[in-house]
């Protein structure tokens, strides 16, 4: 709360002193612009941050017949990038526009004249002025990469939509910009592929690397693809798609390790490092490579045009653990026995005309431990991998460019938090540390102005199974660092985005971010949750029930939870706070309202959980009257019992509506988690990775801990006993209440 503070007081500040800025350039004269180190000052939240920019002179409204003109010898992507421009005028604007060579009176010129050397292909050069906007650029990216820009720039005014006098020169800091998208446990619809890659491009993201497991149906072994998975011509089409807004899909098909979903198969168990797991591929067995190359060869027919594929390969638990390997590995250590794997792989690939990616370490060969024969990375590779070891020079990152490695820094994943991500703190160890936010803010900005890397990659793992809209504010961030790694600050950017990504009326953002970081951490906590990631925490369980004809009971389940019980009622105020927030957001909004669909569901499921354990308070209350009851009155003690029956029905309905709900909001995008079709089952099999979203091979994943408590099981239990309580003490029917 007090850095929030003291952000929230520097931001103050800074726009007082440029306002003062202002006021003294005019008072002195000086030609031209004037310069604005704070674009939100102007009610403009730009993303990415341009590099360069001046504000001043008159501003160009769209009060006129507006022509979008174009070089004579504009290219096909110059004319998408102008008609892309045209469809996003009028559907955001309504503002209509049409394309032509000739300048007319009120002009927006796209060209690829008189652009800043220092810009670059990628970058751009913006002007605007009382008749009109000139875009320049070297490239066809900078080209529609100031178009986007531009969108952004647009304003309502009293007098209509309008883009304020100013000059931007703008250029990325890293030229490659990576997003990882991870569909293990789920596959989007084709619709939302298509808009999450129109997303990126609108923030200058180039390179989305696809991590498709069983997503695509490799037409090589087409059993290894589940039941909807995309086909080579679906592939083809996404890739070409994405090349329209200068982004390259990169497929990331895992080789060495995370590969239950190949070995899962029985016809493959021959090529697992050990029987017992489906997890990683022996590195000594010619199969491994016969089949990989398979897959990996359709990888690569399915994205023309591409420059690399990703070979994953990391985290070999079992790597060196068959005898065969184990010999091998006294020659060249377990290192050796993965590098050896990686060299074969980007041989083939190589070959094949792709740069070969994979979670590698710069430098990371050189550390390890000595044995008699070293294997060396093949000349070529990319490395993605983190550098938690680097040095503040860099020194590892610059010594493996210099030796001919691709380095691109690592925007490590948030975390495998169940329902939403740690933007703004994280809990390790018991104790609150920085949010993923401020992790990735400190990384990029450094690695970006560092002049050590080939490009960035952002990652999110769906181990635990997030709707991926939730990663948006990771990639975003991803893409404003990498692309200008000394501005703005981070709280300056989250008000940015906030702003930018759902609409500028929008309001109590930051609030709503926390209270789901705050409430996810709350729903990992119950039930038996977090057992599946961190071991022995303890379980719920459930009241004692009543025995006997005397009605036996140990009441303690409040003196045991009461702790939990407490958590659960602030919880649901906070919950409630944050479905506010969403209730008036969704109406303030402007775009992406889908998401604030999903943060609903998130709000609701959490507010359940806490609901429930309010249920089980309230249940063993009602247990413990009707025994205090039995020596009174066995029509009343009864009553109560009826009462307890009621409590658990509803905490059961009420679970039931809050999933349905929630799976049928995110089946607005995907398809149904785990789904067969009339022609192919899906076949589920769990790994040795324990990831949250493969627990189930559907969505019951998120109630899978309640369903556990077996509540169905409680509920006829205790609906056996209130037969037998009534029928000993024969107690009339008609007076008890429904």
């Amino acid at each position: 709360m007090l850095i929030m503070k003291l952000q929230k007081k520097h931001k103050e500040v800074k726009s007082l002193l440029n306002v003062w800025l202002f006021f003294i350039v005019a008072a002195i004269g000086l030609p031209g612009n004037i310069f604005a180190s704070d674009l939100s000052l102007h009610g403009l939240y730009v993303i990415p941050y341009p590099q360069l920019v001046y504000i001043g002179g008159k501003n160009f409204y769209f009060n006129k017949p507006l022509t979008i003109v174009l070089d004579k010898g504009a290219t096909a992507a110059d004319r998408f990038a102008a008609e892309e421009l045209v469809r996003d005028l009028e559907k955001t604007w309504g503002i209509s526009a049409e394309i032509s060579n000739v300048k007319g009176d009120h002009t927006i010129i796209l060209t690829h004249q008189n652009a800043p050397e220092k810009t670059g292909m990628q970058g751009y050069q913006l002007v605007s002025g009382e008749n009109g906007v000139i875009i320049r650029a070297s490239g066809e990216e900078g080209l529609f990469y100031g178009t986007q820009t531009l969108l952004q720039l647009i304003q309502k005014t009293a007098e209509g939509y309008m883009v304020r006098g100013m000059e931007i020169t703008d250029w990325p800091d890293l030229k490659k910009r990576a997003v990882h998208y991870d569909t293990k446990h789920h596959q989007d619809k084709a619709s939302y592929v298509r808009a999450f890659i129109k997303d990126l491009a609108r923030y200058k993201i180039n390179i989305l690397v696809w991590e498709w497991e069983d997503k695509f149906a490799y037409p090589s072994h087409p059993e290894i693809g589940a039941p909807g998975a995309f086909s080579m011509e679906e592939m083809r089409e996404f890739t070409r798609y994405a090349q329209q807004y200068h982004i390259q899909i990169v497929p990331l098909v895992q080789g060495l390790g995370h590969a239950s979903y190949i070995l899962k198969w029985p016809r493959y168990e021959g090529l697992r490092e050990i029987r017992a797991s489906n997890w990683e591929f022996c590195p000594l067995n010619k199969g491994t490579y016969q089949l990989l190359f398979d897959l990996w060869d359709d990888a690569i027919r399915a994205t023309p045009g591409s420059e690399y594929i990703h070979i994953g390969s990391d985290e070999t638990y079992e790597l060196g653990s068959c005898e065969q390997c184990k010999e091998k590995a006294k020659e060249i250590g377990k290192s050796g026995l993965y590098q050896m794997f990686v060299n074969k792989a980007a041989e083939h690939l190589q070959a094949e005309g792709r740069k070969v990616m994979v979670w590698e370490r710069p430098m990371q060969w050189e550390r390890g431990p000595a044995v008699p024969q070293k294997i060396m990375p093949v000349k070529g590779l990319v490395l993605t991998e983190s550098y938690r070891y680097e040095t503040p020079d860099f020194h590892y990152a610059r010594k493996a460019r210099s030796e001919g490695f691709e380095v691109f820094a690592y925007d490590p994943n948030p975390g495998t938090e169940a329902l939403f991500l740690p933007y703004f703190y994280r809990i390790r160890d018991d104790k609150k540390k920085h949010g993923s936010l401020e992790n990735s803010y400190d990384l990029l900005s450094t690695s970006a102005l560092s002049g050590a890397y080939d490009g960035m990659i952002s990652t999110s793992w769906d181990d635990a199974g997030l709707h991926n809209q939730m990663w948006m504010l990771h990639f975003i961030n991803a893409a404003e660092y990498s692309w200008s790694g000394s501005k703005p600050t981070l709280q300056e950017f989250r008000e940015s985005f906030f702003r930018n990504y759902y609409g500028d009326s929008v309001m109590d953002m930051d609030e709503l971010f926390y209270l789901l970081n705050e409430g996810a951490y709350y729903f990992m906590s119950t039930f038996e949750r977090n057992v599946w990631h961190y071991g022995e925490i303890g379980k719920t369980h459930l009241p004692d029930l009543p025995r006997g004809q005397i009605m036996e009971f140990d009441p303690y389940w409040n003196t045991e939870y009461k702790t939990m019980i407490y958590r659960s009622g602030n919880e649901i105020q906070k919950m409630e706070r944050a479905l506010h927030i969403i209730e008036s957001n969704r109406k303030l909004a402007e775009r992406h309202l889908y998401d604030f669909d999903i943060f609903r569901t998130i709000a609701v499921l959490i507010r359940h959980t806490a609901l429930t354990y309010m249920d089980l308070s309230a249940l063993e209350h009602a247990i413990a009257k009707a025994n205090s009851l039995t020596f009174l009155s066995h029509e009343e003690a009864c009553n109560s019992l009826l009462a307890a029956q009621r409590i658990i029905e509803k905490s059961l309905e009420r679970r039931d509506s809050v999933f349905d709900d929630l799976v049928s909001t995110w089946g607005k995008t995907r398809l149904p988690k785990g789904m067969s079709t009339k022609d192919k089952s899906y076949f589920w099999q769990q790994d040795r990775a324990r990831h949250f979203a493969n627990r189930r091979p559907d969505m019951t994943y998120l109630i899978y801990d309640e369903q556990l408590l077996d509540m169905e099981g409680y509920l006829e239990k205790l609906k056996a006993y209130i037969r037998f309580y009534r029928d000993y003490y024969k107690i009339p029917s008609g007076i008890l209440f429904p």
